[in-house]
């Protein structure tokens, strides 16, 4: 907790010393300022946070269901396949070794379609999830702008996003203070309706 604040006073420290230092170079004044932090991750917390991402993902959810299911049907018959091989292999009683290899055969094919199928769901998620959230998250840009700017705020730094930042002060975190916000004149119910493809 120490080294947090230390921190955010060395940030501050520095900040200041830039500051000053544009100022005697330059005939004016200085900009008077107002720093904020905000962890956009909790943008995405599906109780507390921005209620579109929600909307957004159980979409994901459910248009990716039956692909989802049809992947865990194929590595349960992966799985059992595994399983019939190796007690076939290790069976007092004689087997046949075609019918043996014509089952690992069959296991090498399942293997790869079901690696195949896995790669494209991945890709078509990962595309379907980018037109999705692409514009929630320029929206959201915007909203962070206005905010900012109704609050007078001049920098916006990114708990979630700058690895340096350890400790932000409750009065200088806007994330629970933005979320709320945008939410109220956001509301969820028109993202579950512009969102659909």
């Amino acid at each position: 907790m120490i080294s947090k604040k230390i921190f955010l006073f060395i940030m501050v420290a520095a900040l200041s010393a830039v500051c000053s230092q544009r100022a005697s170079a330059q005939t004016g004044t200085v900009p008077v300022g107002k720093i904020a932090v905000i962890f956009s991750e909790a943008f995405q917390d599906p109780k507390a946070g921005i209620a579109k991402f929600t909307v957004i993902q159980s979409q994901l959810n459910s248009e990716f269901k039956k692909p989802q299911e049809e992947l865990d049907a194929a590595a349960q018959k992966v799985k059992a396949l595994q399983d019939e091989i190796t007690r076939l292999q290790s069976s007092t009683a004689p087997v046949d070794p075609k019918s043996v290899q014509a089952k690992i055969d069959e296991l090498d094919q399942l293997k790869k379609s079901s690696q195949r199928k896995l790669e494209d769901t991945q890709a078509a998620y990962t595309q379907r999830r980018t037109a999705l959230l692409t514009p929630l998250q320029d929206e959201v840009g915007k909203a962070l702008d206005v905010f900012a700017k109704a609050h007078g705020i001049t920098l916006i730094i990114d708990g979630s996003q700058v690895p340096g930042v350890i400790y932000a002060a409750d009065a200088m975190d806007v994330t629970r203070a933005f979320i709320a916000e945008y939410n109220s004149k956001n509301p969820a119910a028109a993202a579950s309706t512009t969102a659909k493809p």
